[in-house]
């Protein structure tokens, strides 16, 4: 069985890059891979990949497609400030748990 890792960024975040090729470049989560600790970011770590003609595609060729980023590599912008923050969580008055900017204390909306 593999191991779901726990991953406080969601779909629909809007994410900056703190390391690697695409280093301080932001972009939109597009889905989260618990199983593999990864997040894939619109226009991030684009790769091209050769494909056989198929039903799908009766040319073949290459392709453009987005792989998953390592969710270390990944921090979630705070609008407030444009920079990247930590993801914290707090506790409102009615009971419900709620993300939080660890720099600004906000709730993530």
């Amino acid at each position: 069985m593999d191991k779901l890792f726990k991953i406080r960024i969601k779909k629909g975040d809007t994410v900056v890059v703190r390391s690697g090729k695409y280093k301080g470049q932001t972009g939109t989560v597009v889905a989260t891979h618990p199983s593999k600790n990864k997040v894939t970011v619109e226009g991030i770590n684009i790769v091209k990949k050769h494909v056989k003609p198929n039903r799908a595609n009766p040319q073949g060729g290459i392709i453009e497609m987005t792989k998953p980023i390592w969710v270390s590599k990944v921090a979630i912008v705070d609008p407030s400030t444009k920079k990247a923050s930590r993801i914290g969580f707090a506790i409102d008055k009615d009971g419900n748990k709620t993300r939080v900017f660890k720099g600004s204390g906000k709730e993530i909306k």
